[in-house]
């Protein structure tokens, strides 16, 4: 349905509200394209209006329509920051490059590989833009008398490491990919409180229906962050699990010092899982935050490589996956 509207019956249950495509990134740029809304209608943006903010125009006339009805609950998928696109180039609002020229680039973006020079003031465009229209967001919702009770979760799939550990963008096991941000306000978080504890895409579910009162299906998995919030956790997760997808068939984990990723050999980039994986990286986060000294072949690390794959083992074994053979590189 990538040139069409989405049917109701493909919609996940959507039935209030809708305005969507499949995929936004092949029916629009930055500043052109169309979505459809629910009645199958295409919605083409305004001429000159930057896509984030066509969007959020959207977003808030779906806030006043809902703002007399309770409960509700609003989905708003943004494509930027992203660089999938037919230009080949993040697209940040016009005067991005001028704007943002002047960055400090992050320590893990080594000069000279990948192509962030020249895209990251595109890419701090984007973001900008995300943050501007976010507020949109938040001065609706508290001038429709919401904010007291309205949870808003602000966050990402990914992050982007811009070719400096793939041919792409994604799909590696390293912080610039996987350490994405993630902001909570209303009920349950309040207070500008930071949260060091580690945590995933997948607790956000049970977040969501803990607010609101409803306890998560025993299918569902994940944990409450408000267990974190409050600084109450039981038992929570020492470590983050990791399938990847696409690039390779390959499995990690990301404790709070260690980042340890294995790869299956011979497997193409669609295949779900194997019976045999090798070891591909090991970094000390604290010792090298950056992850720009590879330990997987490091004599001393044997042990912390050896403790790391039983963890990955256990890891996989709770998701339903079989338990393969991890092996050393050569």
């Amino acid at each position: 349905f990538r040139e069409k509207a989405v049917p109701p019956e493909r919609r996940g249950g959507y039935k209030d509200f809708w305005l969507a495509s499949d995929v936004l990134e092949f029916t629009s740029h930055s500043y052109d394209g169309h979505m459809f809304d629910a009645n199958m209608n295409k919605r083409v943006f305004p001429e000159g209006r930057y896509r984030v903010d066509a969007q959020t125009d959207w977003v808030l006339d779906c806030l006043k329509e809902f703002s007399t009805k309770t409960p509700f609950f609003l989905f708003v998928s943004y494509i930027e920051p992203h660089h999938q696109n037919d230009n080949r180039h993040y697209e940040g609002p016009h005067g991005s490059k001028e704007k943002f020229g002047n960055f400090v680039p992050p320590g893990d973006l080594p000069k000279g590989q990948g192509n962030w020079e020249t895209e990251y003031p595109d890419y701090l465009g984007c973001i900008n833009s995300l943050d501007q229209n976010l507020g949109r967001i938040r001065r609706a919702v508290s001038s429709l008398g919401l904010a007291d009770n309205t949870l808003i979760i602000y966050t990402s799939d990914h992050g982007s490491h811009f070719k400096t550990r793939n041919s792409e963008y994604k799909r590696s096991c390293h912080d610039g990919c996987i350490r994405i941000p993630m902001i909570a306000c209303g009920p349950g978080f309040k207070g500008g409180k930071v949260v060091s504890e580690l945590a995933s895409l997948i607790d956000i579910p049970p977040t969501i229906l803990a607010e609101a009162g409803i306890k998560p299906p025993s299918t569902m998995k994940g944990s409450p962050l408000q267990e974190i919030v409050c600084g109450t956790p039981k038992d929570w997760p020492q470590e983050v699990f990791l399938q990847i997808s696409e690039s390779q068939c390959g499995r990690a984990i990301r404790t709070k010092r260690w980042t340890y990723s294995v790869r299956a050999p011979g497997k193409k980039q669609n295949d779900p899982d194997s019976d045999v994986y090798v070891e591909d990286f090991l970094y000390d986060n604290e010792a090298d935050p950056h992850q720009q000294n590879n330990l997987v072949k490091s004599a001393e690390h044997a042990a912390v490589r050896e403790q790391m794959k039983h963890i990955l083992l256990r890891k996989m074994s709770e998701t339903g996956e079989k338990t393969p053979k991890i092996v050393p590189v050569l």
